[in-house]
């Protein structure tokens, strides 16, 4: 039985960064997966999504702004399946790399299911049935979240899908009805009809993107409505049938039902943690309902020597938050120097057109929490570098405590406003106001200059507005 002093389930955001940041701190580390390095995000997810999304605003230009930049066309022909092909070289190109990090840090790769058969000691199966043990004084659970589905709901990979099917599929459909409107939904709805396909999104709540602040998703509807991307909120999907021609989706708001037709369906709702069938129980892990393991901020498990990180906690289903977790359980199980994560400050990120990003308390969490609220704001209207871009839309908002200037989050949609946001989570982290922003020379002409005028808004003195 080979021995070690951690070993980590799931080759995920979280559980590579996991092992290597383990072995950086001289442990004997393992890493399984059943599946592939890298995780859902590097082969399915993040990263092949963002190389289609490139794909896409290049064809929305070519195809919805070319007398704008002086572009003109008789014939203009855009190949999807190159884009999907572009998309995964991307994707190979980083799993490799994963591959490398593991040699390099000497971290032993084991490929098949992992099940506890003790605290300390677990199984892989492999695909041929091939079963190998081993023993472990720390077993990191890094398993990540499926894909959630309601019952009744019939996924067959082509008229009916989920992200895991439309992320390869290399012939666009004519029509698509994305059900759920969060970054998944909004994300390919933005990929796909920027290729000209009919797009109609469908969300149970009241607005698009619904976790984030109000004003963003009021601007997001804006935009996708100049885009002619339909869109039905605060409607319920009743039911989902497979055609001979396609899909046809039943729906129902306070105003009545009505029944949608389409080529197909995008499933996105939402995922569930993977914390079952593991083993997990049987060895006295506490999970909750939804089957997520429960963690504290260690990222220990109610037994010694079973920790969890990423998705399967369902603390923030973010592959950034996953990293982030996984370097803090390496530290506490070496008894290293560490922090304690603040998941309310998280920077989340989606990447439709506009993009959207943002953290921490929005206006109205803030004055429901009894903050004195001072909101600073600057829209990309006359930013010189947006104007340059041709991507004029959105804004930023930043909002602070009125009385000690401290930053409680902000919300921005605009171009590249996932690229801006890191340098409002680290003042927050380092407690710099909003003042200090202001007074900090940020480069001209750049997209981050309205970082700085939302900044001195805040502090009254705004310069450009």
């Amino acid at each position: 039985m080979d021995q070690y002093d951690v070993v980590v389930i799931g080759a995920g955001p979280g559980g590579y960064v996991c092992a290597i940041r383990c072995s950086q701190l001289g442990m004997k580390t393992a890493i399984i997966d059943k599946e592939w390095l890298g995780g859902v995000c590097l082969n399915v997810g993040c990263i092949p999504s963002k190389a289609l999304l490139k794909n896409a605003e290049v064809a929305h230009t070519l195809r919805e702004r070319g007398k704008e930049f002086g572009f003109s066309f008789e014939n203009l022909k855009l190949d999807f399946s190159v884009a999907v092909k572009r998309s995964r070289q991307v994707s190979d190109r980083l799993v490799k790399g994963v591959g490398f990090l593991m040699k390099k840090n000497n971290i032993d790769v084991y490929m098949g299911a992992a099940k506890l058969q003790a605290r300390d000691r677990l199984t892989v199966t492999d695909a041929e049935g091939k079963t190998t043990a081993l023993q472990a004084k720390n077993v990191v659970v890094a398993t990540g979240a499926s894909v959630a589905v309601p019952p009744g709901w019939q996924i067959d990979g082509e008229k009916i899908v989920t992200y895991l099917e439309a992320i390869v599929q290399e012939k666009l459909p004519k029509s698509v009805i994305v059900i759920g409107a969060g970054a998944i939904g909004v994300e390919f709805a933005t990929v796909w009809r920027s290729y000209g396909v009919e797009v109609t999104i469908v969300e149970m709540l009241p607005r698009l993107v619904p976790m984030e602040d109000e004003e963003v998703s009021e601007e997001l509807a804006k935009n996708f409505k100049r885009r002619k991307i339909n869109f039905l909120t605060g409607h319920r999907v009743e039911e989902i049938q497979a055609t001979e021609t396609g899909v046809r989706v039943k729906v129902a708001s306070e105003a009545g039902q009505q029944t949608l037709e389409a080529e197909q369906a995008l499933v996105a709702i939402g995922f569930r943690p993977n914390g079952r069938g593991l083993g997990l129980e049987e060895a006295g892990v506490r999970l909750s309902e939804r089957g997520a393991v429960e963690i504290d901020e260690r990222m220990a498990t109610n037994v010694p020597g079973v920790w969890a990180i990423g998705d399967v906690t369902a603390k923030l289903m973010l592959a950034h938050v996953a990293s982030a977790q996984g370097i803090v359980c390496a530290e506490n199980i070496a008894g290293a120097e560490t922090v304690t994560l603040n998941y309310e400050m998280m920077p989340r990120t989606t990447y439709c057109q506009p993009q959207v990003a943002s953290f921490g308390l929005t206006e109205a969490q803030a004055r429901e929490r009894g903050y004195e609220v001072k909101v600073g704001r600057f829209p990309f209207q006359p930013n010189g570098k947006a104007l340059g871009l041709g991507e004029a839309v959105g804004w930023v908002k930043i909002v602070t405590d009125a009385e000690y200037g401290e930053i409680l989050g902000a919300h921005l949609i605009g171009p590249e406003v996932t690229e801006l946001l890191p340098e409002l989570t680290l003042a927050q982290m380092m407690e710099i106001t909003a003042h200090e922003i202001g007074r900090n020379v940020h480069a001209h002409p750049t997209l981050s200059e309205a970082l700085m005028e939302a900044a001195e808004d805040a502090a009254g003195r705004s310069i450009n507005i």
